[in-house]
């Protein structure tokens, strides 16, 4: 995208992010590999002094805006710089750049269109925790919506985007939101150009009405100055709609029965909670961010969610037994299912054994010297054979007999005197 401008000495602009109403955000690169978010406002200051009034007015809210850095909030951006650009002299402030989807991504496909009850709640406690921590220095955001908080991919936390509401004068701020607001997010005395701490409580009000429902309370059908219109008289007059028969209408259809059950099951006081957020008058909802956060956290503890969280809980131990359970059941039918094969195996291989050593009975107990049919020992009681000789044996050892008779015998003297015949060979 072309550089259409110098943010300012240092700070690199690397093409718009956003454009909107009250302004536009920026992509910027410190020098080296610092990635930056740049809010631009439109309208510019030319004269940098303290004679200008907007000069002023700009001085005076950035002041505020650095109050919020000063006790860091994990659920606040963190505001870097500000100043004018060097061409066009536009004030600007620099911020930490989030890497990560934003709720309006976060509620569209491949998404849910709703967010789960764990989900919201969590949203609920970090968005009420921003709050209050811009309001105990006394700076209202002033542009609550889901697009200006995003979900932090590198720490799993919501975060509060965008000031650039909150450094406009009340002239300016009242012609931004008249012409581009997000008029489904503004309260009711914001039509007048007012921005009170009870503004932010009304907008973090749609927004957990928008995860929970699927849908903001008064939708924009376009973006016809007539509809809007609509949508703003519709914030004064009429009653907010039913939230819990939205979400049953949002719910994804893909999700098992029981798991739809569940999900309806949204706590009584975040209803209460959002209701009050949502009130028409800025007197009849809480007064602060603070307020609000105390209210939350009370709500998070209390014996419904308590009990509520319990009994989610027992219904994820129930259905993780009945999951062991049919583990179980499978690995036993697995091994009997092994068992009987290697039984069927061993049987196999004994009978083929059996088979190649089975033998005459006869033969085999004559020769291995084991009982007969008689079930005598036939080894110690059989006769011995008689031997037959051949003729030929018969000749040779005659013949070998007569040989030995026919030999000559020496005659040998004993001591005694005698002689003995001692055979000559």
């Amino acid at each position: 995208m072309a550089k259409i401008f110098t943010i300012t000495e240092g700070l690199e602009n690397m093409g718009a992010l956003r454009t909107g109403g009250q302004g536009s955000v920026y992509k910027g690169k410190r020098m080296g590999a610092i990635i930056t978010a740049v809010k631009l406002l439109p309208t510019p200051i030319h004269k940098e002094n303290t004679d200008d009034k907007n000069f002023r007015d700009f001085q005076s809210e950035v002041e505020k805006l650095k109050k919020v850095n000063e006790r860091p909030s994990p659920n606040v951006v963190k505001i870097l710089s500000s100043g004018l650009t060097e061409s066009g002299s536009l004030p600007f402030i620099e911020m930490e750049y989030i890497e990560g989807p934003d709720l309006e991504d976060l509620l569209k496909a491949p998404h849910n269109p709703v967010f789960s009850i764990r989900e919201a709640l969590k949203l609920a406690e970090q968005l009420a925790a921003a709050l209050a921590h811009c309001h105990e220095v006394g700076v209202r955001h002033g542009d609550i919506k889901s697009n200006n908080v995003k979900f932090n991919t590198a720490t799993g936390n919501y975060i509060l985007l965008d000031f650039g509401l909150a450094i406009m004068s009340d002239e300016q701020r009242r012609s931004s939101l008249r012409n581009a607001g997000a008029v489904e997010f503004m309260a009711p005395e914001q039509y007048d150009g007012k921005m009170l701490f009870e503004t932010d409580v009304y907008s973090y009000g749609v927004v957990l009405y928008e995860l929970l429902a699927g849908n903001v309370p008064f939708p924009l059908v376009n973006k016809h100055e007539s509809a809007r219109n609509l949508v703003m008289v519709a914030h004064i007059e009429k009653p907010v709609p039913d939230l819990l028969e939205l979400r049953r209408t949002h719910l994804p259809a893909d999700w098992p029965e029981d798991k739809k059950m569940a999900e309806m099951q949204v706590p009584g006081w975040l209803l209460e909670v959002i209701g009050r957020c949502l009130e028409k008058l800025p007197e009849k909802r809480y007064k602060d961010g603070p307020e609000l956060y105390e209210a939350v956290c009370n709500g998070m503890l209390s014996k419904e969610e308590v009990s509520g969280q319990f009994m989610a809980l027992q219904n994820e131990n129930a259905v993780l037994r009945n999951k062991i359970k049919d583990h179980e059941r499978l690995a036993k039918s697995r091994l009997l299912i092994i068992a009987a094969l290697l039984l069927g195996v061993f049987i196999g291989a004994f009978a083929i054994g059996s088979s190649f050593n089975r033998k005459d009975p006869g033969d085999t107990a004559g020769k291995s010297g084991m009982p007969g049919p008689g079930g005598k020992d036939t080894l110690n009681n059989a006769k011995p054979a008689a031997v037959v000789q051949r003729p030929e044996t018969k000749l040779a050892d005659s013949s070998a007999q007569k040989k030995k008779s026919a030999t000559p015998k020496k005659k040998k003297k004993t001591k005694d005197g005698l002689v003995d015949d001692v055979p000559y060979f």
